[in-house]
This record gives C-alpha cells, structure tokens and sequence, in this order.
C-alpha cells in the first residue's frame, strides 16, 4: 500500500519503504531474531501495546471506530500499525485509531512494524502522522501544528512542507487558537466549522462570541457569516437625508440653482441656517459649473465697479 499523500518529513523519518501486503503468517514480535530487518511485518498482542500520550488526536469518532471495528472482523488489519520499543512494551507511533478497532472488534493482536525512534523523533511522526489526516478536529490539528513548531524551532513555511500543507493552509489553521475560548469550544464541539470561526478573527474577542452564536449550526453560510462581519466592523452611518424645513424661499432657491447649473442641487436645514450640495458627475460637468460660477462672479465684480 503506498505512502499516498504523506508530506517529504514524514516519509524520511519513517523510511521510504512501502508494505505491499500484509501476510497474516509472519512471526510473533518476540519470535524476531536481533537482526530481523525494521521493516518486517510482525503481529504483536494488544495486550503489550501502549497508546503514544502525547497523540495530538484526543477524541475519536465512535461510531467510525466501530465501522472500522466491524471491517477488521471480516478482513482483518489491512495496513500494520508503526511501534517503538519501550522497555518491554511497545508504544504506538502511527495507527492509534487501528488499535483502538481492534480492541474493539476483540482481537488478541496486530500487525505491526517495530521502529526504534529517539523520544525527539517519537513526538515529532505522532504529530505529523496525525496532521496529515483529515479527520483531526481544526483545533487539535492548530495546537498540534503549533506544537510542532515550538518542539522542534519550526517556522510556518518548514511546518508546512514537513506536514505537506500549504503555508496559507498551516496560517489560517494557527489563526483559530487566537480566538476567544468559547467560540474554540463552539468548534471542538463540531457546532462552528473551520470557515465560519475564521471570519471572527478580525472581531475583538469580547464580541466574538456572540456573532459566533448567530452563524453557528449553520444558521448562516460562510459568506453570510463574512458579510456580517464586515456590517459589524463598519456598521452604516445613519446618514441625514437631505430636507429643507420651513422656507418656502429656500426650495425656490434650490429650483432656481438646479435649472442654472443644469445638475442636481439639495439642501440641509432651514431658512436660518443649513448646507447647499451641487452635485457633479464627470470632470467635464465639473468645469463646466465652475465656468459658470467664474462668470456670474466677473459680473458681479463689473457691476460693482
């Protein structure tokens, strides 16, 4: 079965070797002379085997587990789970949800390959075997990309590319864990999806929950959510609309402009105090108000001499 998908890190930490096919005739663990190569397939008693505790998946989809449960009664483990050496016990490097159906589905013992990985090289395959699923939640595959990144001095761009994401992708994930707390638990609850609790990061977190609340269980699609967003960061002024109160003179003024300037004119307020707009359209509408405004002003002037 080949490494399909597997992002440059993983692949050389792990060793570039394939399984083609899983013999179910192989010998037990304990039956391996010291030699036997790293790769060879061996079946080892659940009983003996540990789940890693730094696994950045902490929940498990029940009934997915029990799909896979009911597989493996009828086919067995296709793909061999990966396990370090711990003492006398082996502890599970790639393959915990395998395990977990296994027990599930009552069976005594695994296909597995032994490795023998440092604690360092142990943390940093449990995370980017892991990260490299779809099925972590957005939340654990943020704090486990960040994980990564402190554990081992990563930049965004070198977690990226040992996890096979793009740097965009690794970016927006880390954005969720800047949240507010309730609106990260929305997502851990499967409430919020991963596109809607994005649009929030822009939000102060004090108001973060509450828009959280109108888009979650998807009461709004995520441009619905964008849309409402941008209305609460840049809500509209209430702009005063144009009116003229109590002057009869001022809306024959008005009348009288709009004819002369030959574009639309209105006006704020009153007879006593208020504002005159004079639209204008193109820059050549605009000369041409001017034109008219320096001509009745020259008259003006020459009447005054």
């Amino acid at each position: 079965m080949a490494n399909k998908g597997l992002g440059r890190g993983l692949a050389s930490l792990m060793g570039s070797n394939t399984i083609e096919e899983f013999v179910p005739q192989t010998p037990h663990a304990s039956e391996l002379p010291a030699t036997e190569p790293a790769d060879n397939v061996v079946r080892i008693a659940l009983a003996d085997i540990d789940p890693n505790y730094e696994q950045p998946r902490k929940k498990f989809d029940e009934a997915a587990l029990k799909e896979l449960a009911d597989s493996i009664r009828l086919h067995g483990v296709i793909q061999p789970i990966v396990v370090t050496p711990i003492g006398k016990r082996f502890m599970i490097i790639a393959g915990e949800r395998r395990f977990r159906a296994s027990k599930m589905a009552a069976q005594k013992d695994i296909p597995a390959i032994i490795r023998h990985y440092t604690p360092q090289q142990i943390k940093e395959i449990s995370l980017i075997e892991n990260l490299q699923r779809e099925d972590l939640s957005p939340i654990e595959a943020a704090r486990a990309i960040k994980t990564l990144m402190t554990e081992f001095n990563m930049t965004q761009e070198v977690a990226a590319d040992r996890i096979g994401k793009s740097r965009s992708a690794v970016a927006n994930t880390l954005r969720l864990l800047t949240l507010n707390d309730d609106v990260i638990n929305l997502i851990e609850q499967g409430r919020l999806s991963a596109g809607h609790a994005r649009t929030l990061v822009v939000v102060p977190n004090d108001q973060q929950f509450k828009l959280a609340l109108k888009g979650c269980d998807n009461q709004l699609t995520v441009r619905e959510m964008e849309k409402m967003v941008r209305e609460f960061l840049n809500p509209k002024e209430d702009k005063p609309k144009p009116s003229i109160q109590d002057s009869k003179e001022l809306v024959s003024l008005v009348a009288n402009m709009q004819r002369a300037f030959a574009t639309k004119v209105s006006a704020i307020g009153n007879g006593r105090k208020g504002r005159i707009y004079i639209d204008y359209f193109t820059a050549d509408d605009l000369d041409r108000i001017c034109a008219l405004v320096e001509e009745w002003m020259t008259e003006r002037f020459r009447k005054d001499d």
